[in-house]
């Protein structure tokens, strides 16, 4: 009598035909909903629903039933919210170790003024036997990265990290005279 009921299966005329905005507007309510009591956070379940919306119109052509469009975009949302969680406990996971090894290599450098001494004395040294001392004991790369990143064999940079320590050495004793 003048109320006419909207579809809720999807068909692949949806799509096809530019009914794309309204599968969107359809289905996005739910969506977020659903994602919201997932995370508890709106703008995240925002996100989240939008994603996973574009990951399912992105397979709607294969999908094996297009009518159960519904389905596949809730299952969407809790294979996402659940990747979410494991990357974000993996990075604290990796944050906690690699804070606790920071905090141990924090408290064993040295005071301000040595370490600005230190970086006089490297300033010093030859260009390549500084960049081998920086590769291999700053940004802590192996000797065959090094080679890599220096463009030279292992053995150059066996050569120019000795060279260059030791040049190191002279110049910092040689200031502490």
């Amino acid at each position: 009598m003048g109320v006419e009921e909207r579809p809720t299966e999807a068909s692949e005329s949806d799509v096809s035909d530019g009914g794309l905005d309204e599968l969107y507007a359809r289905h996005i309510g739910a969506g977020v909903r659903l994602a919201f009591l997932l995370t508890g956070d709106r703008p995240h379940a925002e996100d989240l629903a939008q994603e996973a919306f574009i990951r399912c119109v992105g397979r709607f052509q294969h999908l094996r039933r297009p009518d159960a469009f519904e389905a596949y975009f809730r299952r969407a949302i809790v294979n996402l919210h659940t990747s979410g969680l494991r990357r974000r406990r993996l990075e604290r996971e990796w944050l906690s170790k690699e804070g606790a090894e920071s905090a141990r290599r924090v408290s064993s450098q040295p005071d301000v003024g040595v370490r600005e001494d230190l970086w006089k004395a490297l300033a010093r040294l030859p260009a390549r036997q500084r960049a081998a001392l920086v590769l291999r004991y700053y940004e802590d790369l192996s000797e065959r990265e090094t080679s890599e990143v220096l463009g030279c064999s292992v053995a150059a940079v066996k050569s120019l990290v000795a060279r260059g320590g030791g040049a190191l050495r002279e110049l910092i004793r040689g200031e502490d005279a």
